[in-house]
């Protein structure tokens, strides 16, 4: 992602690496955008004693390029997402969605990935079309390239059809799927459905299940698939979500923001929604997050801070008590620092050395209120005119004394 000469040696000391399965307090290192197995004597050193630093987050389920739509009022909960796509069909013809879907469609997902990055997501399984502007070198997150798709059962329109686009999948790639996203007798027949077409398989990956029954959790499980949890995209459009817990206890159990147009603003608000309509801990829902969605996505080097994976890294300061708490239940203002492949993207203002070491030019901006510093090249104005609570900062020329001075008062 970054050229040769920003992939450079980093020591980052004092801090805890909090992982789901493992709290270590010990230097980590970084060498050519990865985590390394031991830092080199001549490695920039970070300072970060008080703080957390977690795997850069996986959001398992998003549509990157609807992320500026504006949703679709109700009343109250639809039955199905099909009730819910057939009500929205008129809502095309709003003034807000008009000039939405008239912005150029390489900025939109541009603006879907920004606004995963800001709140500590760096890699997303989008459900969609694959589509040029994810190529990108400069993406602002990583996206899961390796993977077979159908959109819903009932919209085979919309998508690659569910038998041929199963069978066309290879078994170590997942396979996405719309299924049982409602609360009516039509949801809860779409998994026998599935299995009757025979898609339900190891690789399969079934977003939302909000319909799904007891005896269909018993046969997804028997069938080693998975599910992606949706709570406050369910909840909006459904006025119910599925009960987690016997799929997290099995490990077939990640979880996804579906987009703004109907779900969750991030994944810390999706972090929020589940734990308040859950009794999973912290560091379960961290999980979900990290390395259950890894598993599930077959992501082997993501979601972890093991030596060889990517250096995707959220920082926070360690408030104390359970180490996974202090990511689970934040804003995204209170994130530290958000860094890719070794590279600080968006960081409060004292981590102004660090960027210029990695050779990254930054901008001013204020996020949510608070001031940070932004990688120049996710400051296209167009870009930050898409995302709420981003504003750019008009910058006189400052010595570097008042600077500093600056960035203490700040943090």
């Amino acid at each position: 992602m970054y050229p040769p000469d920003a992939a450079m040696d980093i020591s980052i000391h004092g801090a805890v690496s909090v992982t789901p399965e493992c709290v270590l307090r010990a230097p980590l290192p970084i060498r050519a955008g990865c985590i390394a197995p031991s830092a080199r004597a001549r490695a920039y050193r970070v300072d970060l004693r008080d703080h957390c630093v977690f795997p850069g987050l996986i959001n398992a389920h998003e549509h990157l390029h609807i992320n500026a739509v504006p949703p679709l009022p109700a009343a109250e909960p639809f039955p199905s997402s099909y009730a819910w796509i057939c009500a929205f069909q008129a809502h095309f013809d709003t003034p807000g969605v008009v000039e939405a879907l008239q912005v150029p469609k390489a900025l939109r997902y541009r603006h879907g990935a920004l606004k995963n990055l800001l709140a500590g997501t760096t890699c997303v399984a989008h459900h969609d079309p694959w589509h040029p502007a994810l190529d990108a070198m400069d993406f602002p997150v990583a996206v899961l390239r390796d993977y077979g798709w159908s959109y819903a059962l009932g919209w085979p329109e919309y998508g690659p059809p569910a038998r041929a686009s199963f069978a066309a999948t290879p078994d170590e790639w997942p396979w996405f799927i719309h299924l049982a996203e409602g609360t009516d007798a039509a949801a809860q027949a779409e998994l026998e459905a599935l299995h009757e077409l025979g898609c339900l398989g190891p690789n399969s990956v079934l977003i939302h299940g909000v319909g799904l029954r007891e005896q269909d959790i018993d046969r997804i499980l028997a069938r080693g698939a998975a599910v992606v949890w949706c709570p406050r995209s369910n909840r909006a459009l459904l006025g119910a979500t599925l009960d987690p817990r016997r799929l997290y206890a099995a490990g077939r159990l990640a979880l996804g923001t579906d987009s703004r147009l109907s779900g969750a603003r991030d994944m810390l608000e999706e972090l929020r929604e589940a734990d308040r309509l859950s009794e999973l801990s912290s560091k379960q829902l961290l999980a979900l997050a990290t390395t259950h969605a890894a598993r599930i996505l077959r992501l082997s080097w993501r979601g972890d801070l093991l030596p060889g994976a990517p250096a995707d890294l959220v920082i926070v300061e360690d408030r104390g008590g359970e180490a996974a708490s202090n990511l689970v239940g934040i804003e995204r203002s209170q994130i530290r620092a958000v860094v890719r492949d070794g590279v600080p993207r968006i960081a409060d203002l004292d981590f102004e050395e660090w960027f210029a070491f990695a050779g990254i030019d930054t901008v001013r901006v204020w996020l949510d209120g608070k001031p940070k510093l932004l990688d120049r090249a996710l400051a296209d104005p167009a870009l930050m005119a898409l995302e709420p609570g981003l504003e750019s900062v008009f910058e006189p020329e400052r010595n570097s004394e008042s600077v500093t001075a600056e960035a203490r008062y700040c943090v």
